[in-house]
């Protein structure tokens, strides 16, 4: 049976119990299942590679001391034991020891984890359904990358939050163009379930690892920050399954809250990777932390100004933002002319419609800056839809080999159809409005007249059509009244 499969068998028997409501607690309930599935196979590895490896989950709260005999406790037995010794000592795992930092990884996944069913031999069928896949076998690793990613958008489509999962091709772009090396410190810091960070470590092992020390600097690498319980426990169970040993440097908490003040030196970052929430507001009080010139709840723009405070001197950044950042005045504006005076601001990409469908129609744009020099012209990309395309969908998503033109084009940079540049001085005179049109488009005019003919007879039968119901409505209606 394929991995696929096994979830959807998984989710169908959850569905059977009274606990769980909705898409949103049943990924939940799962995901925590899957993290100590995912760390229990970690653990057998490292038994096999370090001597005298001991885990920092007690013995019998181990998933293979309670999970893996198919026919082990059930019922209310499981149920209490869950309820009343699992998650009770998880949530308070001690961070001593040699393995301290692994505890504070655990204890951090289930400080806000709940189990919501209720039935312990529903909870039993499930475990048994999860023993079927192997997380240490090549075969059943790949295959769960797709399920993974399904579960990602099955959490988007639960409405979890009100964020949406960035597309594959836009994380890996985005991690191609900006290149992070192997010693470089990269940050998300609103990494939600860890697409960036993923995408990252495949690029450095790809591109830089090749040695056991290699690959010690590329774990000690990696950081990111999730305001969002769940967003969270999926980005630590993500980073398990990459292969990161131990995922300490994921930390649950708002990368907004803490005053951008007391930032330190050793706080910033060689690379910034991210897709900051937008088109929602933080909650009072955290604009506070920030410049007064800069005070906004505009989740979109106070993130800009942290990633400008977070870059080390020549650090890289990109990041996703809307097209309101681009157009927007007032704070906006002042953000937008910090930005151009601290960093070079080389590129902006910007994407048609539909990118992020289904969870939001806004168009967007890709950013990349290089802090430490100041902007003197901007290039813009207008990234095109493929031949055919009218729009995206969640059938027809954007695909990573649509970003072949740009790059192509990056490394020799000249002006195109599709590409064009745009000095600081103009920019500066258009009050740093960047929300730029590109010279070089095709008006489409009306369009085509016969089809627009045939709209306009169509359009003008169902008026007709309506017109004759609403009529012989009104005479029924008179004829009854005259009885």
């Amino acid at each position: 049976m394929s991995i696929g499969t096994t979830i959807k068998t998984i989710q169908d028997i959850m569905r059977k119990d009274a606990g769980i409501d909705g898409d949103a607690q049943r990924i939940s309930q799962l995901v925590w299942m899957i993290f100590l599935k995912v760390f229990d196979d970690h653990e057998a590895q490292k038994e096999l590679l370090e001597d005298n490896y001991k885990s920092p989950i007690p013995t019998r709260l181990r998933w293979r001391s309670w999970a893996k005999n198919a026919e082990g406790i059930t019922g209310e037995e499981l149920a209490d034991f869950i309820n009343n010794d699992l998650f009770k000592t998880l949530k308070e795992l001690p961070a001593t020891g040699r393995n301290s930092a692994l505890a504070g990884v655990v204890r951090g996944v289930f400080e806000d984890a709940f189990n919501y069913m209720k039935s312990g031999t529903l909870i039993r069928q499930v475990v048994n359904k999860l023993e079927e896949v192997d997380f240490n076998r090549a075969s059943d690793r790949h295959e769960f990358g797709d399920v993974y990613e399904k579960l990602l958008s099955d959490l988007q489509n639960a409405g979890n939050a009100g964020e949406f999962y960035t597309p594959r091709a836009v994380t890996q772009f985005i991690v191609d163009q900006v290149d992070p090396k192997l010693g470089e410190k990269i940050l998300d810091p609103a990494c939600g379930t860890g697409g960036f960070l993923t995408c990252a470590i495949e690029h450095m092992r790809k591109k830089y690892v090749k040695t056991t020390k290699d690959e010690e600097v590329l774990q000690a690498s990696i950081h990111g920050v999730e305001k969002k319980p769940l967003p969270h426990l999926l980005c630590v169970t993500n980073m398990l399954f990459h292969g990161i040993e131990v995922p300490s440097s994921i930390r649950h908490d708002n990368t907004l809250a803490r005053p951008l003040r007391d930032y330190a030196p050793k706080d910033r970052v060689d690379v910034i990777i991210t897709n900051p929430p937008f088109g929602g507001m933080e909650e009072d009080g955290i604009e506070n932390n920030f410049p007064a010139n800069f005070r906004t709840r505009e989740t979109a723009d106070l993130f800009l100004v942290l990633l400008m405070a977070l870059l080390r001197p020549d650090g890289r950044a990109a990041l996703v933002l809307p097209d309101g950042t681009l157009f927007g005045e007032g704070i906006k504006t002042r953000i937008k002319e910090k930005l151009l005076e601290e960093c070079n601001l080389h590129t902006i990409v910007r994407l048609p419609k539909g990118v992020f469908s289904p969870y939001t129609g806004i168009k967007t744009n890709l950013l990349f800056f290089t802090k430490g020099e100041p902007t003197k012209h901007v290039w813009f990309y207008e990234h095109p839809y493929p031949a055919g395309y009218k729009s995206y969908s969640k059938t027809k998503p954007l695909r990573i080999e649509e970003f072949a033109p740009e790059k192509k084009w990056w490394g020799k940079r000249k002006e195109t159809d599709q590409a064009w540049k745009v000095s600081i001085q103009d920019i500066k005179a258009r009050s740093y409005n960047l929300d730029i049109k590109n010279p070089r488009a095709v008006d489409d005019g009306p369009g085509d007249a016969e089809q627009l003919l045939q709209q306009y007879r169509e359009a003008a039968a169902e008026a007709a059509k309506i017109r004759n119901q609403l009529r012989d409505e009104l005479r029924a209606a008179i004829e009854g009244a005259r009885r």
